[in-house]
């Protein structure tokens, strides 16, 4: 499976080539809504997984690829199974793919920013978000399912020393899941924290994949313009992200290989699916032979028909 996939539909970034640089699910936390599923490998050991030099490789002729056929790249993001800053390369890779004249992104669930080291490495990034889905310990234990070595006070407090150092753009999300981190209260500590690391934009997110848990829902409307204003209370530049990202997902000339490499890190609506078939000239059969393989299967959240990977 490819390292590298897309460029795909991103509702923040614009069109973003994906760098999967963490096997599957090797991550320190074990979000009840995660679109891969629950976390089989949790660990907080920073270690070395892939070759920078095979990912700068790897990254530079896909770059070529989707120029020769006419794609759209906005920017190369740090986007993969896990959480990338458990990569001992990951800001050696960060500088090597910046010379390929896009703007790397980073995707983090913040756990191990409080390490000065993994601050260092995320400053060399040109866009950073960082994910706060609760400032009350018991709730980020219930959404978050953190390994059991991490603490929620030393990770705000590693968030607010790399708000203050880093110089590109930084931006927050927070992912709401009904009946869990949505009361008033639980909403105003987190904003309270996000005001104090000032991002460019703070993200109010909603699950609109298949999720890890089967009770995890979007909270409805009421709660999530709540969510909104609270945010906009403590001066905070608040955006709702509860729309689909679209189906303008990137081919260039092997569609088996690209749909396995995007599943891999993001389950796929099924009318996006048609779409990338419809591209590369193909039919449903491929999608067929690799449900026969056991590779991927059909999965339905909230009345939308998903197209997700098997492990």
């Amino acid at each position: 499976m490819s390292i590298v996939f897309g460029a795909i539909p991103s509702r923040r970034l614009g069109r973003s080539l994906g760098i999967n640089n963490i096997p599957y699910k090797y991550c320190t936390y074990s979000c009840v809504y995660c679109q891969l599923g629950a976390t089989n490998s949790m660990t907080t050991i920073i270690r070395d997984f892939f070759s920078p030099g095979a990912v700068f490789e790897e990254t530079k002729q896909k770059l070529y690829e989707l120029e020769s056929a006419g794609e759209l790249v906005d920017y190369i993001t740090f986007v993969p199974d896990g959480e990338p800053t458990l990569d001992i390369n990951l800001g050696v890779m960060i500088e090597k793919l910046k010379s390929l004249g896009k703007p790397v992104a980073v995707i983090t669930n913040s756990s191990l920013i409080n390490d000065k080291n993994i601050r260092n490495e995320l400053m060399l990034a040109d866009w950073v978000s960082l994910k706060i889905d609760s400032a009350s310990p018991s709730i980020w234990e219930k959404i978050n399912r953190p390994h059991g070595s991490l603490r929620l006070n030393k990770i705000i407090n590693g968030l607010i020393k790399f708000a203050s150092e880093f110089s590109g753009e930084l931006v927050t999300e927070t992912m709401l899941v009904k009946n869990i981190n949505t009361s008033f209260g639980s909403l105003r500590k987190t904003a309270e924290v996000i005001s104090k690391i000032n991002p460019s934009t703070a993200y109010i997110i909603v699950p609109t994949r298949p999720p890890a848990e089967s009770f995890v829902q979007a909270p409805d409307e009421e709660r999530i313009n709540a969510a909104y204003q609270i945010f906009s209370e403590f001066k905070i530049n608040a955006e709702l992200l509860t729309h689909y990202e679209g189906a303008e997902f990137s081919y260039t000339h092997d569609v088996q290989k690209e749909l396995l490499s995007i599943l891999a890190v993001h389950p796929m609506r099924i009318d996006a699916v048609k779409v990338l078939l419809n591209k590369a000239n193909s039919g449903w059969e491929i999608i067929d032979n690799l449900i026969k393989k056991n590779l991927i299967k059909e999965s339905t959240y909230s009345n939308n028909s998903f197209i997700i990977r098997k492990y």
